[in-house]
């Protein structure tokens, strides 16, 4: 019988892992693993618990129920370990890109069927400096909506509360002053409204954002909007929703396994969602780092 250290979220989403968990422990159990469980309290809960559990042994696998918010942690306590457990994904968040792009399904039953199969691919990580993110990271005007975004407000009213954020965050639309110098690409100086470095093509529910975007490629999708305004702004959100924008004046796009980004004022960082300290930075793509379960058919089951 497999063993796993099931890391969930009691408040994530509208607080359905504090309602399903008995019957997520169920549904394990009947597929031939053993599940111990630890519902984080706090801030930097859940890397701490990944290391204890790591540091403890005698665990087949960790599972990450929640959020993106949820993985965030799960994976800066995973990353930099030499003895990486394989993870399951039980996606129970608001927005779930992570899962979204990997084709986990939104339903738990499902999401419990593809970690007993127990079919796993490798997938690329990025590092920010000292910390990790499987998924996205930013900086500039938006990027900091995710953790301006009360907990009480996403689980009352999921994603509609990034959208009524952002409404109030173009208001103050401006561009900050930056520099990217990327791997075998080159160099780009001046006034940028925001930036996204991309490890999958689902970022923020956009699906067409970084649409040729792979997770296991070794390489980063990178966008940078250029210094625009307020309608300029909102006509590029509604090219990329249709994923018509990369070839508009305003879009940068390039591909690179490495990237510096510095800048004169202070730039907040938002990795996977979550806040990931300020500029400057180093981003690197740590490829095929961890193994994830997933459905052996390579199909999009995300619903």
């Amino acid at each position: 019988m497999k063993r796993a250290r099931l890391i969930y979220n009691p408040t994530s989403g509208r607080e359905e892992m504090r309602r399903r968990l008995p019957d997520i422990l169920q549904k394990l159990d009947e597929g031939g693993i053993e599940v111990t469980c630890h519902a984080t309290t706090g801030e930097g809960d859940g890397t701490a618990e990944v290391e204890r559990t790591l540091a403890r042994g005698g665990y087949d696998m960790i599972i990450a129920a929640g959020g993106d918010g949820t993985l965030y942690e799960v994976i800066n306590g995973l990353a930099n370990k030499p003895n990486r457990l394989p993870l399951g994904i039980i996606p129970v968040g608001t927005t779930n890109d992570f899962a979204r792009a990997m084709g986990i399904p939104k339903h738990w039953e499902y999401a419990c069927e593809l970690i007993i199969n127990q079919y796993k691919e490798p997938i690329d990580v990025g590092r920010a400096n000292e910390r990790f993110f499987l998924n996205i990271a930013g900086g500039g005007f938006l990027t900091e909506l995710t953790y301006d975004v009360p907990i009480k407000l996403k689980t009352m009213i999921g994603q509609l509360a990034y959208y009524l954020k952002g409404m109030e965050k173009m208001v103050h639309l401006r561009p900050t002053e930056l520099t990217f110098h990327a791997e075998g690409v080159g160099e780009f100086v001046g006034e940028f409204m925001m930036f996204l470095i991309c490890n999958s093509n689902s970022v923020g529910g956009f699906e067409r954002l970084a649409p040729d975007s792979k997770l296991n490629d070794g390489l980063f999708d990178v966008l940078l909007v250029r210094k625009c305004n307020l309608a300029e702004f909102i006509r590029l959100v509604t090219l990329a929703l249709r994923g018509e924008h990369l070839g508009e004046k305003h879009v940068v796009h390039f591909r690179t396994n490495r990237l510096t980004v510095s800048s004169p004022n202070m730039v907040q960082l938002n990795l996977d969602g979550e806040y990931g300290g300020t500029l400057p930075a180093v981003f690197e793509n740590l490829p095929q780092h961890i193994d994830i379960y997933k459905d052996e058919t390579g199909e999009s089951t995300y619903s």
